[in-house]
């Protein structure tokens, strides 16, 4: 593995020494959502309360610009100006390159009708089954580890040949044993396992905008 990719590792738990126990598991989902984006796949995210607005932040980071510029190429900014002669040349300074990532849990619309026409217990495994392709990555983010719609998806993402990264805390629950692999926060209680979550899932984002962003 790259040293510039140990390193945001590195100053990761300098800053959160706790997190020393997260350090291969935390390389080891790295590796797992490098391998989908070389493919060409995408990230689909879940999680309940919290883990839900912890699923829309990671989109926010991965879709646009986090630390580093993500600039179209030169190729794509022609194509831009050739589709439109009067806006090309403002979006191509406009826009950047995405690493994709879908939030599960702010499809409402959807969400609230399958919980109302069949069961909401199963809202994450429907939407696996309808925007899951092989190749896709599944983060279930689960503080206790034994969310019932977290845990329903699971075997639907397996089914499909989409890898599972927990990222959970307390004992890991049952999520850590089904997952491919298992970040489980040092913590007990529900708000300090979300404290680690934010920087554990910052760090991915830098790892993988470091590995695909030269700027």
């Amino acid at each position: 593995m790259e040293k510039k990719i140990l390193k945001i590792i590195d100053n990761l738990i300098e800053r959160y020494p706790a997190l020393g126990v997260c350090r291969e598991d935390i390389i080891s989902a790295y590796e797992i959502m490098k391998e989908c984006y070389d493919n060409d796949g995408k990230l689909l995210i879940a999680g309940n309360g919290g883990s839900c607005a912890d699923a829309d932040h990671i989109v926010g980071e991965l879709m646009k610009t986090f630390v580093k510029r993500r600039p179209v190429s030169e190729e794509f900014k022609q194509e831009l100006i050739k589709a439109s002669p009067d806006e090309g040349e403002v979006l191509a300074t406009k826009l950047g390159y995405s690493l994709m990532a879908l939030s599960l849990s702010n499809q409402q619309t959807l969400n609230t009708a399958f919980s109302n026409d069949v069961d909401g217990d199963y809202i994450y495994a429907q939407q696996i089954l309808g925007y899951g392709r092989r190749g896709d990555v599944f983060l279930a983010i689960s503080t206790s580890g034994n969310s019932r719609n977290i845990l329903h998806a699971v075997p639907v993402a397996k089914a499909l040949g989409i890898k599972v990264i927990g990222l959970t805390g307390k004992d890991g629950g049952r999520l850590k044993g089904v997952s491919d692999t298992a970040i489980v926060a040092p913590a007990d209680e529900t708000y300090k396992v979300q404290e680690y979550h934010l920087p554990i899932y910052h760090a991915l984002c830098l790892m993988l905008e470091e590995t695909y962003f030269e700027v």
